[in-house]
């Protein structure tokens, strides 16, 4: 199955597909947590959001209670990233990342090879795997930060090609 197939359903609650999410747009694909140690990092998401969303980059989070640390419910996770790190990007409902019950595009992405070349589970809150609408897939760990280098490269790479 194509990325773009895989259904998604919004944290108010609208199902749709990865590929009519992203709209063609290079996305950064994040697990996140509210009550992460990492949380913070949703700043400098929103703040790639806002630098690259005109030039056809998006963030999606996909919160996950999966490492014990996300709040209850939608309306909750909602109310906590908007007021306090004034998030736009879309979110997902709750996904599980890992195991047998992982999320189709978790089950896909974690087939991945991060940078040292190692595949396999998500390790914890906030690791992120950069899209391009063409199938390629760069991961990055959680503690790497949104804003790393590294990040700010591919994202720079895939966004000019991409609108070339």
């Amino acid at each position: 199955m194509e990325l773009s197939d895989i259904q998604v359903t919004t944290l108010d609650g609208t199902t749709t597909t990865f590929g009519a999410l992203t709209a063609g747009k290079v996305a950064l694909v994040v697990n996140v947590a509210s009550r992460c140690g990492l949380a913070p990092q949703y700043e400098q998401l929103e703040a790639l959001q806002r630098q690259y969303a005109d030039r056809g980059f998006t963030v999606i989070g996909f919160p996950s209670n999966q490492f014990l640390q996300e709040l209850g419910s939608s309306e909750s996770i909602a109310e906590y990233c908007s007021t306090t790190w004034g998030v736009t990007f879309p979110m997902t409902e709750k996904v599980k990342v890992n195991g047998k019950k992982a999320h189709p595009l978790y089950q896909q992405l974690t087939t991945v090879p991060d940078g040292d070349g190692k595949a396999g589970k998500v390790s914890w809150n906030f690791e992120k795997f950069l899209i391009h609408p063409d199938g390629r897939v760069k991961r990055f760990r959680p503690r790497t930060k949104p804003d790393a280098p590294e990040i700010l490269a591919a994202i720079e790479d895939w966004t000019v090609s991409n609108h070339a």
